[in-house]
């Protein structure tokens, strides 16, 4: 063999050998973690970024990935860092070559000839830049991780790691803080500072040192139009574009709803709420003036939910966050309250479901007394016979009272039990003034209970996560009762320029006037408003009708400029004068007139009370004794059969379920049963 081959087979040899060990050198090298706490984030329905939280270190390190980001960003990022990435394994020879000569001939640095793999690796170790053995540990880390992670990988850590000033780290967070935006879409200027900013990013803060980050972002955007990544005409129109002076506040929508959801699922690193981002930020803003123009101390609570599926919307929980002047921190949505007149529709509600009045019964408001309670109308007058209609819409104390003392106060609570308004009561058993308010509830409380009302007496539980399954709520009443109060709900007078007849509502106003209310409901949204004083304290001279009901009806026109037609009528709704109602429903008669047994009562043989009963020829047979004919019979407060003189007859069956028969005979007597039909 010739000597140069010999020399040839040698060189090969050694190469092989030292790649060989450079391979097995690389392999060894121990990685730091490249799996790093990012912020937790809770968005909107629509993926919109309501709140991030800061990873523990108080760093702000949103996770993001090259296709959320700009790509003209990334062009100018690898024109300017790394125009080999794509094609380098990890260290760029050609740059570090560059590098070193230029360093040597000037005798400083005069560009970094670090790789994007190199910059990651620091940045994973936190390790130095400008020592050799620094230099060299960034090399091997570099090799070895792209052995082991793809450049899509690489690039995302450092889109993820890279330094922006202060605690910022990350492209998303930079975009965030500097300019109030995702960096999905950034204009060139925007772009050439991200990219200038990880070289120096203390000494370039924009906040701090707003003509050394000037002066880097015009580097890049020179080089760019010099590299025709940006033509002259763009790059010049860049130059002129400002430089951002201050920080912006990350996103902070919701912060009671996103605090509480977060709480709720610790070990979610995203959620995402049912919120709209964009009527979120609409009910912050209102909350926040209508809370100004009220006075000193004073706070609004907002919440919007969704008829059909229970989503909550929007949900503000105070005037604002950080106002510490009016206790922004103390979420009103679920504080617990008195709600004031607000329960009343739920007491005629249940009303018309046992059959006790019609909207159009008359009912006496005057002076009464039950065992030395005593209550008085706000006014302190009173307004002699009535409709029960004109009771509710000018929610009136002494109508409701007298319906509460037929219904009985734990049949209230228990319906609001089942409402999922979770009632509060302080000690003791509840009485009648709980349908005035002497009992506690939330904001939310009201909106599920309004929620049942709305939904035509069985509502969705509401709902915040977004995907979340849905349920609904026991009934409440039957779809007539419901009906008859958004019927009579819609009548209510608007304030001064609300739209009359469109939304159904209450407003209430609760003892010392702590707290007022307004909640109502068109043919998609319930709304419910609160405005107080967070510590309790009472505002003199204030009711609901004045201060919450105006915000009711211009959070409706935030929320739709024209709010959806209410239901329209079942068809079993009874819908007559009074004069045109059968006899007993044409007044309202007390316990001892109407509901008392005696001797000449009617008693309901069949069925007995708590039967279960098989539907058969979609009718049922009911026997009496006693009373006086005629009788009129009512199914869960709906008419089914009138005029009848004997005492044993068929009734339909309205539907199968849970159903409460009611007989009443010509004297105002009655009797009644729940039964089930299966």
């Amino acid at each position: 063999m010739k000597r140069w081959a010999t020399w040839v087979v040698v060189a090969l040899f050694a190469a092989a050998l030292g790649a060989g060990l450079f391979d097995a050198w690389v392999k060894r090298t121990d990685l730091p973690v490249t799996v790093t706490d990012s912020s937790v984030e809770i968005r909107d329905r629509d993926g919109q970024l309501l709140r991030a939280y800061p990873v523990a270190d108080g760093i702000m390190r949103l996770a993001v990935t090259p296709d959320q980001v700009d790509p003209l960003y990334l062009s100018m990022l690898f024109r300017y860092e790394d125009k080999r990435f794509h094609r380098h394994s990890g260290v760029d020879p050609v740059a570090l070559i560059r590098a070193t000569v230029q360093s040597l001939r000037t005798g400083e640095v005069v560009s970094g000839g670090s790789t994007l793999s190199m910059q990651v690796a620091r940045l994973l170790e936190d390790g130095t830049t400008g020592r050799w053995a620094g230099k060299l540990r960034q090399m091997r880390v570099a090799w070895a991780l792209e052995r082991r992670l793809t450049k899509s990988d690489i690039l995302t850590l450092y889109l993820t790691h890279a330094p922006f000033g202060g605690n910022l780290e990350g492209v998303r967070s930079a975009s965030f803080a500097w300019f109030g935006k995702e960096p999905r879409r950034l204009t060139p200027a925007q772009s050439a500072l991200l990219v200038a900013l990880p070289q120096s990013p203390e000494r370039r803060r924009p906040d701090r040192a707003t003509d050394r980050a000037r002066s880097a972002r015009d580097m890049v955007l020179t080089r760019m139009v010099d590299q025709g990544i940006l033509d002259v005409t763009d790059g010049l129109a860049a130059i002129t574009e400002p430089v951002p002076t201050r920080m912006k506040a990350f996103p902070r929508h919701a912060a009671h709803l996103t605090d509480r959801m977060r709480a709720r699922h610790p070990d979610a690193q995203s959620l995402h709420l049912t919120v709209r981002a964009d009527l979120q930020m609409g009910m912050e803003q209102l909350a926040r003036r209508v809370a100004q123009q009220a006075g000193r101390r004073i706070s609004t609570a907002i919440v919007v939910a969704d008829i059909e599926t229970g989503d909550v919307l929007a949900s503000v929980g105070s005037a604002g966050f950080t106002d510490e002047s009016r206790l922004g921190f103390v979420d009103m949505t679920r504080a617990v309250r008195s709600p004031g007149s607000t329960l009343k529709p739920l007491v005629y509600g249940l009303a018309f479901d046992q059959g006790l009045v019609h909207p159009e019964t008359l009912i006496h408001d005057g002076p009464v007394d039950f065992d030395g309670y005593a209550p008085q109308n706000f006014d302190g007058t009173f307004r002699g016979d009535l409709r029960v209609r004109e009771g509710l819409q000018m929610s009136l104390n002494i109508p409701v009272v007298k319906l509460t003392n037929e219904l009985g106060a734990t049949r209230l609570m228990d319906a609001l039990k089942r409402a999922g308004a979770e009632p509060s009561l302080s000690g003791g058993q509840p009485g009648l003034a709980i349908s005035l308010g002497g009992i506690g509830t939330t904001l939310e409380g009201l909106v599920q209970l309004y929620l049942g009302i709305a939904s035509g007496g069985q509502g969705p539980v509401l709902r915040r996560i977004a995907g979340a399954p849905t349920s609904l709520q026991d009934r409440l009443m039957s779809p007539v009762a419901a009906w008859y109060l958004g019927d009579i709900l819609r009548g209510v007078t608007p304030p001064a320029g609300g739209r009359r007849g469109v939304v159904a509502y209450k407003t209430g106003t609760s003892y010392g006037h702590r707290d007022t209310w307004a909640i109502g409901w068109d043919g998609q949204h319930v709304i419910g408003v609160w405005m107080g004083r967070a510590d309790g304290t009472p505002v003199p001279g204030v009711f609901g009708g004045e201060l919450a009901a105006p915000v009711l009806f211009e959070a409706f026109g935030r929320v739709k400029p024209d709010p959806a037609p209410l239901a329209p009528p079942p068809p079993d709704a009874l819908i007559l004068g009074v004069a045109e109602l059968p006899q007993p429903l044409q007044r309202f008669r007390p316990r001892h007139a109407a509901f008392t047994a005696t001797a000449d009562a009617p008693q309901m043989l069949f069925p007995p009370d708590g039967a279960r009963l098989a539907a058969q020829d979609a009718q049922i047979t009911v026997k009496l004794r006693g009373g006086k004919a005629p009788f009129l019979v009512l199914s869960d407060g709906v008419p089914i059969l009138s005029r009848q003189y004997q005492r044993e007859f068929d009734v339909p069956i309205i539907g199968r379920g849970f159903a409460t028969l009611v007989v009443v005979d010509g004297e105002g007597l009655s009797d009644r049963a729940q039964i089930r039909i299966d």
